[in-house]
């Protein structure tokens, strides 16, 4: 059984980076998957936050489960399969680092990075796998969202018309999914409640939707030291939430401008672009959607009984409202 050892987000994190540890290094130990574990683990033990699996161990907690090892393997699912989104990610935004390092199509080539992703899916589902079939079909509910939702960025890569409501399809499918999706899934395994389990789904729903908002305005406002370099979404030509907001708030030569800028877009425009971007109040606007995202948050896991992994929850929300990286 696994030590509680459960009462500061660090130590929920270590515990989980242990875990994981463990299980790839017992998987790496057969013959049959050695090469391609010691191909994905170059960016699954590459570091990160581990926001997801950590949701998840502590979602598990408040909802009054008992044994963490029970959510443990759910919690490595949710980090193999959030990889392996990374690893495929990476090769069509062809992104030359992740977290700090060469990318793995960079470093070894297309078809040795595709296979790597494919991998941590198929170890991801396996674990998955392992559950009631409740559980198996919000997992693959939730991996079905993320390709829904790359195919709908797809579409409106440079597209200046976007509107919210697409933003919002599309991080509801690559991001929130998958955050409400882990936290539902502990609740169902912790045996809480149906309005228990209705209330982490929707949190994880609110705290992944802000966690990537804070992505946006980390694009826009960042450094090097995030894994990966400042302007990278405006490079790609993807709508987040700032631009679509700036092009709606804008009028006349203005917003000609702005959509000349990210028409023609090079880092020598990218003074103009920030300033455009101030001008039309669009990095407040995103701060206040993530606060309202988060409180909501909040709002939620108070209906839950009070405990130390509730309080965690709520520090997490606080770290996400206050992330610079």
């Amino acid at each position: 059984m696994i030590q509680r050892g459960m009462d500061t987000i660090d130590s929920v994190r270590d515990l989980f980076e242990d875990s994981l540890e463990e299980f790839v290094m017992e998987r790496s130990s057969m013959a049959r998957e050695e090469p391609a574990m010691s191909l994905a683990m170059e960016i699954l033990m590459a570091g990160g936050k581990r926001y997801r699996p950590i949701l998840g161990l502590l979602a598990y907690e408040a909802s009054g489960g008992e044994d963490i090892s029970e959510a443990m393997g759910l919690a490595i699912s949710a980090e193999l399969l959030h990889t392996a989104t990374l690893i495929h990610d990476d090769i069509y935004d062809q992104t030359k680092t992740r977290r700090g390092r060469p990318t793995l199509h960079l470093s070894h080539g297309l078809a040795h990075a595709i296979i790597a992703g494919d991998y941590l899916f198929v170890l991801g589902f396996e674990l998955g796998a392992k559950h009631s079939s409740r559980i198996v079909k919000i997992v693959a509910e939730s991996c079905a969202g993320i390709a829904s939702g790359e195919l709908k960025q797809f579409r409106h890569i440079g597209d200046l018309a976007t509107t919210p409501e697409d933003y919002y399809a599309i991080i509801d499918g690559k991001t929130a999914g998958p955050f409400s999706a882990g936290c539902e899934c502990s609740a169902i395994i912790a045996g809480a409640n149906e309005g228990d389990v209705g209330r982490m789904r929707d949190f994880g729903m609110e705290v992944g939707r802000a966690f990537q908002i804070v992505d946006d305005l980390l694009d826009l406002t960042g450094d090097e030291s995030m894994g990966k370099p400042k302007g990278t979404d405006v490079h790609e030509g993807k709508m987040t939430l700032p631009l679509i907001h700036a092009l709606t708030m804008l009028h006349g030569p203005d917003r000609e401008q702005l959509a000349d800028v990210l028409t023609n877009f090079s880092d020598r425009r990218w003074e103009e672009l920030i300033e455009l971007i101030n001008k039309s109040g669009s990095l407040d606007y995103a701060k206040q959607l993530i606060c309202n995202h988060l409180d909501r948050g909040l709002d939620l896991i108070r209906g839950l009984p009070e405990s130390r992994a509730r309080e965690m929850l709520a520090e997490v929300v606080e770290i996400s409202r206050n992330r610079e990286s």
